[in-house]
Parts: structure tokens; C-alpha cells; sequence
């Protein structure tokens, strides 16, 4: 094999691998931001487990990125260690799908037909068509399923490639020593496992070996063992992803490599055995890249099948090498375990977890502010404490929050992504502003502890009209941005038009009582204080309502949007109707000077 076959053999290895990593990224890219959610679904249920990693594998044609994604998940608490073990077995099993296709290049037929199966006469095809999707199409997904297309046509060009450049090795006696020396099951586990710990791939090692096999030089007794290192060496990109990470994600991780270790001690001692015992005399026979598929898809389907029945043990083992410490249930409690960054490789489901972390944050922004406003109706320190601790939790979760998403922000996004990614960011700061306001509101009931000061009879029944009109739009912002909800988000600009009379009323009405001489300068400021804090948090929930429907809707003109929605959207106007109705004002200011304590109250 001289120099000019060498550099063709490195570039059709850097074509396959190039090709296998554009089709594996695009694939994850379109199913992103779904893979929690059908992760998050999982239940106790073993085997439940083992058929979602093994679609989710297929899909994304990569086991080691469906288990650093289990990693990452078992790390932030999302998944437990019980609940990734079936995912990992089934990622095992997905990654044999690569293999099957890849097999086809072994097909040989004069039939046309047949010859059309072939990777090398159909694959032109697909990177035509995929070609034709990214120039001719502005629609995402269907360029997202162009680079997918071309992805796969490099990746067996790549192989076609390799195995040509190979085909001189058929006549070497030296590189045919060496696979011979391979049928030692040590050394032939050892080169496979280094092999795809350098590469990070066992699809793309599982292929280069289907390439080496159409030399027609592999025996079986070299590749067997080989197969069974490649399960081995993959363990090693959810190793690495566990380095740093929380106990139990090495606990997924060690289970990772535990289940491929015992599934090859245990076939390999099958198979030495039965071959002794039996005379299989199987292993000077050549190996094709149809017989590498199924191998592969027996082991790992076997192990699979076998080990599932002993989850518990894996477990066991896990704990046995990481036992567990007194600092996890702590962990647990960190509010930010969500935002891994292991899972920035993933946009789509980094960007998930800042989601939900999000809601924790408007969740504590509103608990801040419905605190506060019980403390108008009965001043309590504690209360007013657990304000302040929110509005610092808050604070917190908007740097760590920030942090994450501009990390987000620097990786490749799609436009779903991107469009998530940008109703995030604007409205964290709303949600910090809405604690700001709550200990505002705090701060002021606080002036209630004063003698002298307290609000009279009819002020408190204004105040409670006001604080049930903020709490429910609280509430149906909190539901809208949780959910995406644009039909809950649209009805939200209505009740902040009548929040918006709610404090030029009561702004009216002390006004009257103060000419009326029963109401004191002093209460009379701590009413529009108030008043004018809780409008301004109905303002942030409407900002957060517009940049949900705006941003879905690809509009991003806030006035012109609210102006139209004011002018000329029947549903504004018909729930605007209802929302007065609901969050009427008693009317009921004296005419005169009350007597007694009334009289230095608003």
C-alpha cells in the first residue's frame, strides 16, 4: 500500500466521519427541542425505557449522544438513575441502524434493480435533492432535511472511499497477520475500544470495520471481538461528559459502561465455549459488512434482552463504585442543577432546561408579589422577610439564567429555537422586575406598623378589588408563558386595560376624600405608592403576554401590535366587558368628614 493509497484511505475516513457528524447534527437539531419532553415521559417502566432510547437513537443515529443526553438529564434532576438504565440499553440497540445501512454497499447483483439499493448508485440522488432543499427552500426544516440528505450521501461516499483505498491491503501479508493477531479476544476487544474511544462513535467504528471486511481479509474470529470493544469504547464520550458532574450522573455513565462490559464477557465466554464444546468452526470464515450488521444487532439486542431483567444489579454496581454522600441531598435543592452546561451541545434541549428555570422565576416573582400584597391587609415580619429573600433568589436567577442563555446564544440554533431563546430573554427581565416591585409593595405596608397609620374601611375594599384583578393576571401570565400559550396570553392585554382604570380610579378617589378633608396626606401617599407599583406590575405581565405573541406570530412592533389589538380586535373588546363586570369598584366615599379614627385614613 503505497503513499497515494493512504491519503486516499484518510480522506474517504475524514469524508465518513465529516458526513456521519452532519447527519447525526442535523437530526438532533430537528428533534431537539422534543427529545426532553419524550425523555421526561419516561416511567419506571424498563422497558418503556429501552424502546424510547431506541428510537431516540435512531433518530439521532448516535448512542453516545442519546447517553450524554441521559447523563446530563440524571445530573440535573430531571431523570432518575432508575428510568436512564432502559435508555442507555436502548441506545445500544438504536445505534445498529447505521450498520444495517451501511451494509448495503456489500449488496452485488447484475439485477438493476437490486443494484439500486446500493448506498453508491442512490445516495447521488439524496445529495441532489438535499442540494435542492437548502438552495431552492427558506423553509427550516426542509434545508434542516437537505443537510441530512447531503450528511448521508458524504458519509457513503466516505465509506466507498475507504474500502477502495483498502482493497490493496487485501495482498498485504502483513496487514493480514495483523487482523490475524486481532482473533485474540483480548487484543481484538482492545483495538476495537481504542478505535471508537478515539473517534467517539461506535456507528462510525462499526462502519470503517464494514469497509476493511470488503477487502475480503477480516475473519470472523478477529472481528467478533473487535465488535465487542466498539460497545466498550463508546462508553467513553458519557465517561467523559460525567467528569465534573454530580454523583449520580457517573452513576449513569458506570452503568453505561458496566451493562457493555458484562454483555461482552458474557457473549464472548458464550461463544469461546460453544465453539469448544460444539465445533461452531465459524471463525476462519471472512466477514462481510452484512454479517458485522448482525453481529452487532445481536449482541447488543441480546445483552439488552438479557440484562434488563437485572436493572437492579446495574444499579447496585453503580452505587457500589460511587456510594452515595451526604452532599446530594443538597444538590437536589440547587435551584440552577437544570442549567448543565453538557447539554449546550444540544441548543434545543439546553435551552428547554432554561425554560423551566424561567418559570421557576416568574413562579417566585409572583409568590414575592401576592406576599406582599397580603402584607397591606396585616403587616407581618416573617411575611415581610420572605419577600425580600424572593427578590434575592430572583436577583440570582437572573445572573445564572443570563449566563446560560448567552451561551445559548453562541451555538448554532434553529428558527423554533431561536424564537424560544428570544421570549426567554426578554422577559427574565420582567420577571425581575416584578420582584423589585413586590418588595416596593412590602416596603410600603411596612409603613402600616406606624401608629396612626392604616387604611380605612373603603380603601382596604379598593385595595382587595385591585390585589384580586393583579393576582389572577399573575396567575394567567405564569399559565400563558408556561405553556406557550398564546390564546391565555391574548387575554391578558384586557385585564391590564382594566387594572390601568383600576389606579386612575383610586387615584380619583383619594383625591375626593382628600378635598373632602377625611383622608391624611400621609396614608393618601402610601395609597398611590402602592397603587402605582402594582399598575407597573401589569404592565410587565403585559410585556411578557406581547413578546409570547409576537414572537410566534414574527411581528415585533409592540405599539403597532397593541394599538391594532385595541382598535380592532372584537375578543379584546368583548373581554375587556366581562373583566370590568368582574373587578368593579365599590363606590362609597362620604360626603363629609367622618368621625373618629376614619379621619386620619384613606
Amino acid at each position: 500500500m503505497d503513499i497515494l493509497h493512504v491519503l486516499t484511505l484518510v480522506g474517504g475516513l475524514a469524508f465518513f466521519l465529516y458526513g456521519m457528524e452532519l447527519m447525526g447534527d442535523s437530526l438532533t437539531k430537528m428533534s431537539g427541542r422534543n427529545l426532553q419532553r419524550i425523555l421526561e415521559g419516561l416511567t419506571d417502566n424498563v422497558w418503556k425505557s429501552i424502546l424510547l432510547g431506541t428510537v431516540i437513537t435512531a433518530i439521532i443515529q448516535s448512542s453516545s449522544g442519546t447517553t450524554v443526553m441521559v447523563v446530563s438529564l440524571v445530573n440535573s434532576g430531571v431523570m432518575k438513575l432508575s428510568g436512564a438504565i432502559g435508555v442507555i440499553m436502548g441506545a445500544n440497540i438504536g445505534t445498529t441502524v447505521t450498520a444495517w445501512i451501511l451494509s448495503l454497499t456489500g449488496i452485488e447483483s447484475s439485477n438493476v434493480y437490486v443494484q439500486l439499493l446500493k448506498p453508491t448508485y442512490f445516495s447521488p440522488v439524496l445529495a441532489m435533492l438535499g442540494v435542492v432543499f437548502i438552495m431552492f427552500s427558506k423553509h427550516e426544516k426542509r434545508q434542516m432535511t437537505g443537510r441530512i440528505l447531503i450528511g448521508f450521501a458524504i458519509l457513503m461516499f466516505g465509506m466507498d472511499v475507504m474500502s477502495g483505498a483498502m482493497k490493496p491491503l487485501a495482498q498485504s501479508p502483513e496487514f493480514q497477520h495483523l487482523f490475524l493477531s486481532f482473533s485474540n479476544p483480548f487484543l481484538g476487544v482492545l483495538a476495537g475500544a481504542v478505535l471508537t474511544a478515539i473517534i467517539q462513535s461506535s456507528s462510525a467504528s462499526v462502519g470503517i470495520l464494514q469497509a476493511l471486511c470488503a477487502t475480503g481479509i477480516v475473519p470472523l474470529s478477529a472481528a467478533i471481538p473487535i465488535i465487542m470493544g466498539q460497545n466498550i469504547g463508546t462508553c467513553i464520550t458519557a465517561a467523559l461528559a460525567a467528569i465534573g458532574a454530580k454523583r449520580n450522573a457517573r452513576r449513569a455513565a458506570a452503568i453505561h459502561l458496566s451493562f457493555n462490559i458484562i454483555g461482552t464477557l458474557i457473549f464472548l465466554i458464550a461463544y469461546y465455549v460453544g465453539d469448544a464444546l460444539l465445533g461452531f468452526h465459524i471463525g476462519d470464515r471472512l466477514a462481510t459488512p452484512v454479517i458485522i450488521a448482525v453481529i452487532h444487532s445481536a449482541f447488543n439486542i441480546g445483552n439488552t434482552l438479557l440484562l434488563a431483567n437485572f436493572t437492579g444489579l446495574l444499579e447496585k454496581i453503580a452505587f457500589l463504585l460511587f456510594p452515595l454522600s451526604d452532599e446530594e441531598k443538597l444538590e437536589m435543592e440547587d435551584e440552577f442543577r437544570l442549567l448543565d452546561e453538557r447539554l449546550l451541545v444540544n441548543p434545543g434541549l439546553a435551552l428547554q432546561q432554561a425554560w423551566k428555570v424561567s418559570v421557576e422565576m416568574l413562579e417566585k416573582s409572583a409568590e414575592a408579589l401576592n406576599t406582599a400584597m397580603d402584607l397591606l391587609l396585616g403587616f407581618d415580619a416573617e411575611g415581610f422577610n420572605r419577600v425580600r429573600s424572593l427578590e434575592q433568589k430572583v436577583d440570582r436567577y437572573q445572573d445564572r439564567l443570563g449566563n446560560y442563555l448567552l451561551k445559548i446564544t453562541t451555538m448554532e440554533l434553529t428558527d423554533e429555537t431561536n424564537q424560544s431563546l428570544s421570549i426567554v430573554m426578554n422577559s427574565t427581565t420582567d420577571f425581575e422586575r416584578i420582584s423589585d416591585l413586590a418588595l416596593d409593595i412590602a416596603m410600603q405596608a411596612k409603613k402600616l406598623e406606624e401608629p396612626g397609620m392604616r387604611f380605612s374601611d373603603i380603601a382596604l375594599k379598593e385595595l382587595e378589588v385591585y390585589r384580586r384583578a393583579l393576582s389572577d393576571i399573575l396567575k394567567l401570565t405564569l399559565d400563558a408563558y408556561r405553556d406557550e400559550d398564546e390564546e391565555k396570553a391574548r387575554c391578558i392585554e384586557p385585564l391590564e386595560e382594566v387594572i390601568d382604570r383600576l389606579d386612575e380610579s383610586i387615584r380619583i378617589r383619594h383625591v375626593e376624600r382628600l378635598r373632602a378633608g377625611i383622608c391624611s396626606v400621609e396614608m393618601g401617599l402610601l395609597l398611590t405608592d402602592v397603587s402605582a407599583a402594582m399598575e407597573r406590575v401589569s404592565d410587565h405581565c403585559s410585556n411578557i403576554a406581547v413578546a409570547l405573541i409576537e414572537i410566534h406570530a414574527g411581528v415585533y412592533d409592540a405599539h403597532k401590535y397593541l394599538r391594532a389589538v385595541k382598535e380592532k380586535d372584537e375578543g379584546f373588546h368583548r373581554r375587556l366587558e366581562e373583566y370590568l363586570r368582574e373587578y368593579e369598584l365599590p363606590y362609597d366615599v362620604p360626603d363629609s368628614p367622618a368621625a373618629g379614627p376614619e379621619a386620619a385614613n384613606t
